[in-house]
């Protein structure tokens, strides 16, 4: 079926630092606990409500585990974008269990850590830092130079 897109984007905080575990064939996954939270204001009560839900982030991208490694800790707000893919498994007692989580692919997905954390002794908040998989790309750089433009229209 062409015209599909599975697709997540999330902006939340980390519950808990980075897991790091390096896999049989010598590479890494990092794994991420982001929560995030809505808040609304019950009409019917006047209360203020909120319901957090919790999301596991699977990082196979190389540089973008490097990044979720060295710059991010519990609480950093971070924006990902990612997969969706649901695992199964059986538990140690044969009970099947599943999981989704957004999954950072080796040659996608996106992390952007929007509050990296203040340097000691600084007031200043340090460089944002942004990992995308794949560089981005100019429209100049998309369009052929077989197409005729006006001078104009440049």
């Amino acid at each position: 079926m062409s015209g599909c897109l599975n697709e997540a984007t999330l902006i939340g905080n980390l519950v808990r630092d980075p897991e790091v575990r390096t896999l049989q064939a010598g590479g890494k996954v990092v794994n991420l606990r982001i929560a995030t939270s809505e808040r609304w204001k019950d009409h019917a009560t006047g209360d203020r409500k909120e319901r957090t839900e919790f999301h596991s982030i699977v990082i196979f991208n190389e540089a973008l585990g490097r990044v979720a490694e060295g710059y991010t800790k519990k609480g950093t707000k971070l924006f990902v974008r990612g997969q969706l893919q649901t695992r199964k498994w059986s538990d140690k007692d044969g009970i099947e269990r599943h999981t989704t989580e957004i999954v950072l692919q080796r040659f996608r997905g996106e992390l952007t850590i929007l509050d990296a954390p203040r340097s000691s002794g600084s007031d200043e908040p340090r460089e944002r830092v942004t990992e995308r998989s794949a560089p981005a790309r100019s429209m100049a750089e998309d369009l052929s130079d077989d197409i005729p433009f006006s001078p104009e229209w440049r």
